[in-house]
């Protein structure tokens, strides 16, 4: 049995389902929200009820957007001719933040784990063939993660497209900027000996 009253015990259930969310920082966010102005708590109901109503999947994309299509897929001065491929939404605001990259992407949605039951059926890569097809595409840069999934993700999409003579690259994975060598793992350290390049 709960030790919290219902209405607390149902808010720390539901925040509880929120990813990176323990049971810990459920109970904390409970409180808050108890704690917190009605008025204050309104403006947050307010905020997750718009954010459901108005963001939806890019239809060439998958980015998640308000408009459709969504801005960078509408920005006629960014390279049409490149198609950086990511797993989720986050990971075109992480590159777009590096403001180095001005080309287009396509979200998979996930990445091929049979552990999981996630096929190539179950992620974008029918639509990514079909953008290929409609456009002019000259490289597919995959920005998978570097674990087990997204590099088979990786080399299952470089299979499928090398064949249409489109360069097909992967995003260099290795040591960061400012870290040191002697706490590397092994794969991080294979990654970025693989990834050398001339100086």
């Amino acid at each position: 049995m709960s030790n919290f009253i219902a209405p607390i015990a149902k808010l720390i259930e539901e925040f509880a389902k929120l990813p990176g969310v323990g049971r810990k920082s459920a109970q904390r966010l409970a409180f808050h929200i108890v704690d917190i102005r009605e008025d204050e708590a309104m403006k947050l109901t307010s905020a997750i009820l718009e954010a459901k109503r108005k963001i939806r999947y890019c239809e060439k994309c998958f980015n998640i957007t308000d408009i459709n299509p969504c801005r960078i897929c509408k920005d006629t001065k960014r390279n049409q001719s490149v198609i950086c491929v990511v797993e989720n939404p986050k990971d075109v605001i992480v590159i777009e933040k590096t403001k180095e990259y001005t080309g287009l992407y396509h979200v998979l949605h996930g990445a091929i784990s049979p552990m999981d039951g996630v096929g190539p059926n179950e992620i974008k890569i029918k639509e990514l063939l079909r953008r290929i097809g409609e456009n002019d595409i000259s490289e597919l840069i995959i920005a998978t993660n570097p674990t087990i999934e997204g590099e088979a993700t990786a080399m299952y999409i470089s299979k499928l497209i090398s064949p249409l003579g489109i360069l097909v690259t992967r995003i260099a994975h290795g040591v960061p900027v400012g870290g040191d060598i002697e706490f590397a793992d092994e794969i991080t350290l294979s990654k970025a000996i693989e990834g050398r390049r001339k100086l």
